[in-house]
């Protein structure tokens, strides 16, 4: 129970091919003894996909959080001024929500619940999922690390052959992460190399 009496926030967005792996760490949080309200990001709130429908991923996050779901700009924006979580956690991260993240765009309720935490200098936990990591978008991922109370769960190319610039975090060690970010600190090492084969793969 090494998260006992901490209260999560589990923000969600749309790399649906990693959701499966996510909810599996979002259960081991709540088994940790954490309390925990998920976030949904317009992507999962309204997306029916082949990975699952939206209502699937909203039913399987209430039901293993015990939660409604946080699922709009409105019901995220109480996140600061309540200080409602000790960490905010987004995965997966999509290189999107890392792009304007970077940016200081806010048009999601993800988006407004990471600014809303971090705007009382509390942990924000980041595992990204992202086609374009070492693209396009690898200079908001550096942009990102240098942020104050951003923390990344450790991540690596997932399939640097067919998809060189794809990054996705180790999402296994989501919970280690978040331990040490309430200490203030990042966990290392933060670079991982590829995943043994045949571990899904993917992000946006």
């Amino acid at each position: 129970m090494r998260l006992k009496g901490k209260r999560v926030g589990f923000a969600v967005t749309g790399s649906h091919c990693t959701l499966a792996a996510v909810i599996q760490e979002l259960a081991r949080i709540v088994a940790e003894g954490a309390q925990v309200v998920p976030i949904l990001s317009p992507a999962v709130r309204d997306s029916d996909t082949r990975f699952g429908t939206s209502s699937f991923w909203r039913a399987e996050v209430e039901r293993i959080t015990g939660q409604k779901a946080i699922d709009s700009i409105v019901t995220a924006e109480p996140i600061g001024p309540k200080k409602l979580f000790d960490v905010i956690v987004v995965a997966p991260c999509t290189g999107n929500t890392l792009a304007k993240l970077a940016n200081g765009i806010t048009d999601t309720p993800v988006l407004m619940a990471m600014k809303a935490q971090l705007r009382n200098l509390r942990p924000v936990v980041i595992a990204i999922s992202t086609n374009d990591g070492l693209g396009a978008n690898a200079v908001n991922l550096g942009r990102v690390m240098n942020m104050k109370n951003i923390y990344l769960v450790p991540f690596g190319q997932d399939d640097p052959h067919n998809k060189p610039n794809s990054l996705v975090a180790s999402m296994d060690l989501i919970v280690d992460t978040i331990l040490a970010a309430l200490e203030g600190r990042q966990i290392q090492p933060l670079l991982l190399g590829p995943p043994p084969k045949g571990q899904v793969t993917g992000g946006k």
